[in-house]
């Protein structure tokens, strides 16, 4: 019991921080509109959350890594992505241009944040398929990463579909494709590396510390159904059918 509650406690203090941060940068955002359209997903990610803590309670691992990920998605929403001043920001506390030092010639804080949705979410979503698909060894880090990079692609069809809606300025906001033709093609790929590299780094500390990890991974590729697949499992399900009249 003594645990439960300080797991629900961990969760309501991270909340807390997030409402500190949102509140403030609820003010004056830089569009309006587009902090509106960003935050329906803030909404949705924080309902479903609240509303599964108790029936199927995550990680503090994984509760903490979309707190971090909560937190970009703010700071982005208040400035739209593509205005984020992180690089007078550095500026500011170092005397030395951020983009400069690393060569950017671009604001590419979209681009950490969706190299931050697949490092950071990756996990999460590995949690609800070793917890609720069952999944074992090389399918418990391969799943989450394929759902990762299919919802990453998924985000940036949502993105093409609101801008065609809205247009305009808002539509542009919300895009933050700054010009780049290949702006949803390279945040995908980010993502998907982001999530690429979370789940080697799970999979290299999991196979230091679990016994049965090699024997798990050779198990989980073994063929369990050898019955009859496509064209003759139908033939069987007909002849049956036809066997039961």
């Amino acid at each position: 019991m003594t645990g439960r509650i300080a797991h629900g406690r961990f969760t309501l203090v991270l909340l807390g921080l997030l409402l500190v941060l949102w509140v403030p940068l609820a003010f004056s955002p830089y569009d309006r509109h587009d902090w509106l359209l960003e935050n329906v997903l803030l909404v949705l990610a924080i309902a479903l959350l609240a509303g599964t803590r108790r029936s199927f309670p995550l990680s503090r691992v994984s509760y903490a890594l979309i707190f971090v990920f909560l937190c970009l998605h703010t700071i982005g929403a208040h400035y739209t992505y593509a205005e984020v001043p992180y690089d007078a920001w550095f500026e500011s506390l170092t005397g030395r241009s951020f983009n400069s030092l690393v060569g950017w010639e671009r604001n590419n804080f979209d681009r950490v944040v969706h190299f931050s949705y697949g490092l950071l979410l990756v996990y999460p979503i590995r949690e609800l398929f070793l917890r609720i698909g069952g999944v074992r060894g090389f399918w418990g880090y391969f799943l989450p990463l394929d759902l990762t990079m299919s919802t990453s692609m998924l985000y940036e069809l949502i993105e093409w579909v609101v801008a065609e809606m809205f247009g305009g300025d808002l539509g542009m906001a919300y895009l933050g494709t700054q010009g780049d033709v290949w702006d949803a093609h390279k945040d995908m790929a980010l993502a998907s590396g982001g999530a690429l590299l979370a789940m080697c780094v799970t999979a290299l500390i999991n196979w230091r510390l679990q016994r049965d990890f090699a024997a798990e991974w050779a198990d989980s590729l073994s063929v369990r159904n050898v019955g009859p697949m496509g064209e003759e499992a139908i033939a069987v399900m007909l002849r049956q059918r036809r066997d039961a009249r």
